[in-house]
């Protein structure tokens, strides 16, 4: 039972780091076998498909990111701040990949959902599902920062998809560019979104 949980792991591993590096549709099963160093019918035995492998990946990813996000956005910390602790984790881990493999690799959602969006409904509404939680998380806090009058928008749920579209799409740019130095203005430039109050961007700027 450890070898073939162990064969597990190491396929799931293996398709984690192919999926951020090269994407879904160059990838075969066989090179994700070879770079488990796994024979193929181990693959076939925990999944059905390489769709399956992706579904699984994605969900361990999401997990694990949930965690944080929930951590950050659940903390003790004032809203806006949570805010910018989300933004400051989001750089912190663009940055620590690049160290990694020596590129910006981006957000996994955010890169499937471009890749796959038209190719397999069960990739894209797993992927939506995960960027709903998102926006269910980044509205609560909105929603705790328009109660203490820190910001000003007329509606909550879509102040936090603008958020999180906004998340999305300077790690795209960095992705693109190759340069966590696109994430410095997403602070600014959420705060700018939510119309804050002058002092409370004076203090947390």
């Amino acid at each position: 039972m450890g070898r073939t949980s162990d064969a597990k792991n190491k396929i799931l591993t293996a398709a984690r780091s192919l999926l951020e590096q090269r994407g879904y549709s160059a990838l075969g099963v066989a090179e994700i076998c070879k770079t488990a160093e796994v024979p193929k019918g181990s693959f076939y035995y925990f999944f059905e498909s390489k769709e399956a492998l992706a579904l699984a990946v994605i969900d361990e990813q999401w997990a694990a990111e949930r965690r944080d996000w929930e951590g950050i956005l659940r903390g003790d910390a004032e809203p806006l701040e949570r805010l910018r602790q989300l933004f400051e984790a989001t750089e912190n881990r663009q940055r620590n990949g690049q160290e990694s493999c020596g590129v910006v690799v981006g957000c996994m959602f955010g890169n499937l959902s471009l890749e796959m969006s038209n190719q397999t409904d069960a990739v894209r509404e797993r992927l939506q599902q995960i960027f709903e939680d998102q926006v269910d998380m980044v509205e609560a806090t909105i929603t705790e920062a328009l109660g203490r009058g820190e910001i000003e928008v007329a509606d909550p749920r879509e102040a936090a998809r603008s958020v999180v579209a906004q998340l999305e799409g300077q790690v795209l740019f960095a992705k693109l560019y190759n340069s966590t130095g696109q994430l410095s203005t997403l602070w600014p430039n959420c705060l700018a979104l939510l119309r804050a109050s002058r002092p409370q961007v004076a203090e947390l700027a």
